[in-house]
């Protein structure tokens, strides 16, 4: 039985399509990091903070799935371009601004 929610997302994109669900590994991480940032419905419906902090969660567990050992494409621990490194604990907390993603505007 599928454990995270990489694994069972990967199984589904790979349900029909005739290839092992680690295939789909790489696909289903960007479909999860493309959730991290919540739209406006999601934004008045509950806490930002917890909502993005169980993206980054989700993502962190991609390290212990098949084929991430010698080669972890975007790395555990970091954001799904493998630029900025995750929080050892997730958890809001009021000390500052703790973990901040930034985005630049491509021009």
């Amino acid at each position: 039985m599928p454990t995270t929610l990489i694994e069972r997302l990967a199984r589904h994109l790979a349900a029909g399509a005739g290839v092992d669900w680690s295939q789909r590994i790489d696909r289903a991480v960007g479909i999860i990091a493309l959730m991290k940032t919540p739209d406006q419905k999601m934004s008045r419906a509950g806490d930002e903070t917890h909502w993005r902090a169980m993206i980054d969660a989700a993502l962190r567990q991609r390290a212990a799935l098949p084929g991430t050992k010698d080669e972890p494409p975007m790395g555990a621990g970091t954001d799904e371009e493998g630029e900025a490194a995750l929080p050892d604990d997730p958890s809001p907390s009021d000390d500052g601004g703790g973990w901040v993603q930034f985005q630049q505007e491509k021009q």
